[in-house]
């Protein structure tokens, strides 16, 4: 959605999509907003709760049959497990996708990790595609005013031309830059707390030779699974850099780390996209 300065401000209902890495303040902003009047609509929660509630649980059941006690009662229908995904705890969905690597350090074969990939970009692309319903029903069921939709850092990476049409038919995608100092941060706190990530199967594919040659690696078996996502974690961050503006550029607007830094409720927020929309026009 590209409007003139007058036009944004003329909207009554205003639907924005965050677009930017995870970590860049998405969430944040997206929780302080849903305290005035907007709804938030989580990518990763909706992914988590309807496109892939059941890998996830069964993922879970699959480690609980590995210890006798709970193989018995589940196989006896005496216990069961169900997800608890919150838009504030995803961990499930990180869960479920997990890290490339040694099993016996938790990580996932290559096989098993890129069919679990699969599932979550269809998830995403499903998700995405969801919003237009999801904006009629904030209004209409729940009386919201204006809708937000934080996407997840991997929207850049879709390729599902549909899909970014789909948001920029109805929303203001707005792309949170991080500044050269953020984008160290982000890569430090990623190197403090490596957590699973998608990858583009081909950029997965590249990567992973270029780790496994330079690490002296026969088998995916053999790496370090944290190890590998701290590897890839920069090299995944500025490879969607440009992903990310091209999406800005065409559909787009832009917002800095530290612009963001400064908004305390909706209404600086209003005025940060008003500044945004008036400099890119």
């Amino acid at each position: 959605m590209r409007l003139s300065s007058k036009e944004f401000k003329a909207l009554d209902n205003k639907c924005v999509t965050l677009l930017g890495m995870s970590g860049v303040g998405k969430t944040r902003l997206a929780n302080t907003l849903r305290k005035r009047n907007w709804f938030h609509y989580s990518a990763d929660y909706r992914i988590g709760t309807r496109y892939l509630d059941e890998p996830i649980l069964d993922n879970i059941k699959s480690q609980a049959m590995q210890v006798p006690f709970l193989r018995d009662l589940l196989r006896s229908d005496s216990i069961y497990i169900s997800n608890n995904i919150t838009v504030d705890n995803l961990k499930p969905v990180a869960s479920f996708l997990g890290k490339l690597g040694n099993p016996e350090l938790g990580g996932l074969g290559p096989r098993e990790f890129k069919r679990r990939q699969a599932l979550h970009l269809h998830a995403e692309i499903a998700a995405m595609k969801d919003v237009p319903e999801f904006i009629r029903k904030a209004r209409e069921i729940y009386g919201y005013r204006h809708f937000v939709n934080d996407a997840g850092g991997s929207v850049c990476e879709l390729d599902d031309a549909d899909a970014i049409r789909t948001l920029a038919e109805h929303t203001l995608i707005v792309y949170i830059k991080a500044t050269e100092h953020d984008e160290q941060e982000l890569i430090r706190r990623a190197e403090e707390d490596p957590k699973p990530l998608y990858y583009r199967e081909t950029f997965l594919e590249e990567q992973l030779a270029i780790y496994m040659r330079d690490h002296g690696l026969p088998y995916a078996a053999l790496i370090d699974p944290d190890q590998f996502v701290r590897w890839m974690f920069p090299r995944l961050f500025y490879a969607r850099i440009p992903r990310y503006e091209a999406i800005a550029s065409e559909h787009g607007y832009t917002i800095t780390t530290e612009e963001l830094a400064h908004v305390r409720d909706d209404s600086g927020f209003l005025r940060l996209l008003e500044k945004a929309v008036e400099r890119q026009s």
